[in-house]
Parts: C-alpha cells; structure tokens; sequence
C-alpha cells in the first residue's frame, strides 16, 4: 500500500500490521486483543529458555485469539529434523499453523546438522507440514557475517527455494531508525528483481534506554544523528519515543516501485503501548485534511 495523504498513512498504518509477541507476552496479547484487528499476523520468537510445550501453547492461544501466529524458527537451535517435524506436525493439527518465520539464528554453533535457514529450507519440512507462508530475514543495516553481495545472493537463494516448493515468500526486515536507509534498501531489493512482500521492522514506544539496549543487541545503528531524526532528544533521555517520525517518513517516501510494504512491529516498551501508538496515530491520520 503507497500512502498519498494522511487518509491513506492512517490505513497504511492499521492494514495488514503485524506484531512480535513472545511467549511470556501472551497474557499482554489476551489483554489487548480487543484493539487488535483479528487476523493480525503474530510472530511467536524462539527464546531460550522456553520448550516446544510453551511456544505450541502460546501458538494456540494466538490461533484462539483469531490471529495468525507465525513461529520463528531458527536453524541453528534445531536439534534434528524430525524434532521439527514432530512440531509443525503438531503446530497445524492444534492450530492450524500456515506460516513460519525460517532464520540462522544468533547461537554461535548449530545445535543439529542446519547452519542456516537455507539448509533448512531445502529439507522439505516445511510443504510437509502444510506450511504455506515463509518468512525470512531483511537486513537492511546489513549482517554481521556476510558481506553485501554475499547478503543479497542469499536472500534470492532463499525466496527462490521457497517458491519452488509451493510455498509463497515473505521478507520481514530488522527493525530500524533511519526511514532513509530502509527506503534505499527497498529501492534496491526492487531493482533485483526481488517482489515479495516486505514487512518493515518497526521499534514499538519504549524508553531510550530500552530502545538503545536492543539496537546494541542487534547491531543497529544508533548514532547521535540518527536518534535525532528518529526522535530521541538528548536532553529526554527519560522519554519514551515513539516511531511517529520514522513511520511518517517511511510512508512518505514509498512509491510505486517499492511494492508491496507494510510494518511489523516490534514492542518493546510494552503491547498495549504500542497498540495505544497505533490508535493515536491512526486518529491523526484520519483527523488530518487530505
């Protein structure tokens, strides 16, 4: 969806968002699920931790709820095949799962055979159980590990693979300050000729302090000139900002030629302060003259 005016922000921002909940959130999810639109994709993280008895319950419960739960799956944390089998096989007869979000994840060493989320993808495993959606990682602060070109072979690798075995592909990008260098990457993920869908990670409204512990986590960028157009005043460094500026210069910049994009958030400051952003900021968009 290309927002025009602030009509079209305000649906931008409520049409087809999507939601990080981890399995302790869930009880947060249950409270706020009366603001939330049902069929809301929900992204269930793989945390240590947690069992496959704590993540198929927390899928079920978001099924329950009336959204779609999507369960990360990280190839690296995979002891075996068939443990994952057993899983999906289990996740869509109890929830009639349809969508994963396949990664490498961040364990220094694979626990079983699977290095990586390609690797993965190739077994299989995924049509078997019925899967029908695949996520996999945007990176458009980059990657650790991988060089650029290096970066963008292996996305086509994947969504690729994908497709060949039936499956519909889906990017879902690291969450980011700065609207411009998500802009360039969508720009670039076009010109080569790669047209999924995107979903662009967005911080939910947390404190500084929250906001800075995860971008150190997740090797975003978060230099003093970012902060400044994402928001963050130095002189606030108790305030909780929310994504108002970044979001407005997302939808600002996309045109035609970066697809189809919508948001996935991430909050981290909390669900319903995050479902509450959402609101207020629909609201604006609607009060707004076109």
């Amino acid at each position: 969806m290309i927002p025009s005016d602030m009509s079209s922000l305000a649906s931008f921002l409520t049409s087809g968002y999507s939601l990080e909940v981890s399995v302790k959130a869930i009880p947060a999810l249950i409270t706020a699920t009366p603001r939330i639109a049902p069929g809301t994709s929900i992204f269930i993280p793989y945390l240590a931790g947690e069992d496959n008895a704590a993540r198929l319950a927390a899928t079920t419960t978001v099924r329950g709820l009336g959204f779609e739960p999507v369960v990360h799956v990280p190839a690296r944390r995979i002891a075996s095949l068939e443990a994952l089998e057993s899983f999906l096989t289990r996740a869509a007869n109890d929830a009639g799962i349809e969508r994963c979000f396949v990664i490498a994840g961040d364990s220094p060493s694979p626990k079983g055979r699977f290095a990586d989320s390609v690797s993965l993808i190739e077994t299989g495993v995924f049509e078997r159980s019925g899967i029908k959606h695949i996520g996999v990682g945007g990176h458009p602060e980059g990657h650790p590990v991988m060089s650029e070109a290096i970066r963008w072979q292996v996305l086509a690798r994947k969504c690729h693979s994908i497709q060949i075995r039936g499956m519909s592909p889906l990017i879902v990008t690291q969450f980011s300050f700065d609207a411009e260098l998500v802009l360039r990457w969508l720009q670039e993920l076009r010109q080569r000729g790669i047209h999924h869908p995107v979903r662009v990670g967005v911080p939910g409204p947390a404190s500084v302090a929250t906001l800075a512990r995860y971008a150190a986590m997740c090797g975003v960028s978060a230099s003093a000139s970012v902060w400044s157009r994402y928001g963050v005043s130095i002189g606030r460094l108790l305030a909780a900002p929310g994504p108002d500026g970044f979001v407005d210069r997302l939808a600002n910049g996309l045109t035609e030629a970066h697809g189809d994009v919508s948001l996935h958030f991430f909050p981290f400051g909390g669900i319903a302060q995050t479902v509450e952003w959402m609101e207020v900021h629909r609201a604006r968009g609607h009060s707004s003259p076109a």
